[in-house]
């Protein structure tokens, strides 16, 4: 494969050595994603960027989301063994800080707004953490999993879309503490499939890992807000 510079099933080497070495660029990776993010984030907050307010009807403003997100994960997936799909990791998450941003300038915004989102980001380093460590514990069916996280998806999908109909509170925090549960779940998956050999490039995880976290700390900043009466 050409520029096939992350295939760890070529390295030389244990096995071992190899899941510990895309294991260990996975969290590199990672680490390094989140600087884009913040700083779309903060561009957006600055310039008073807004995508949901740039279009009159809420259903054009979903679906340039989805085909932004969508179209940029199938992109870095087809790049997942080159430096592009790096580049194009870090331009997606450039973008999620952009389309973030209005949920976090409501919030710093509100009573106790700070607090809120300090509250919403602990929790979330305690979920990534807590985890991480079960993944390298668990001795559950991964496959088991894996099949339960795609069902799991297509339900949240399906509840994200009808809820843009009927718009219930109720529905949007079971939502909410639904993608917590579903990406909290996803993470340990990721992290024990690299571990068991099936994942061999950090790209794609980092990917599955950056998106979780990112599912995490909006919905639980959702719930809180919505606890707190702000919402």
């Amino acid at each position: 494969m050409q520029n096939d510079v992350y295939d760890y099933t070529q390295a030389p080497g244990t096995g071992a050595v190899q899941k510990n070495t895309v294991l260990r660029k996975t969290y590199g990776l990672l680490g390094l994603s989140f600087i884009p993010c913040a700083a779309g984030a903060f561009i957006s907050s600055q310039t008073g960027f807004n995508l949901y307010s740039m279009f009159n009807n809420r259903w054009a403003s979903f679906a340039i989301v989805l085909a932004f997100f969508y179209g940029m994960c199938f992109l870095i997936e087809k790049n997942r063994y080159s430096n592009v799909g790096a580049t194009l990791l870090m331009v997606f998450t450039f973008g999620m800080g952009i389309l973030i941003s209005p949920l976090l300038q409501y919030s710093l915004s509100v009573s106790n707004g700070p607090q809120i989102v300090g509250i919403a980001a602990v929790m979330t380093a305690a979920i990534f953490f807590t985890m991480a460590a079960m993944a390298r514990r668990t001795k559950a069916n991964m496959n088991s999993l894996g099949r339960f996280l795609m069902a799991g998806a297509v339900v949240l999908m399906i509840a994200v879309v009808a809820n843009m109909f009927f718009q219930i509170p109720a529905l949007a925090l079971t939502i909410s503490a639904g993608f917590v549960l579903f990406s909290s779940l996803l993470i340990m998956w990721q992290i024990r499939t690299i571990i068991d050999g099936g994942e061999t490039s950090h790209i794609s995880a980092a990917l599955t890992i950056f998106i979780s976290i990112y599912n995490i700390f909006s919905s639980l900043l959702n719930i809180l807000l919505a606890l707190a009466g702000e919402d």
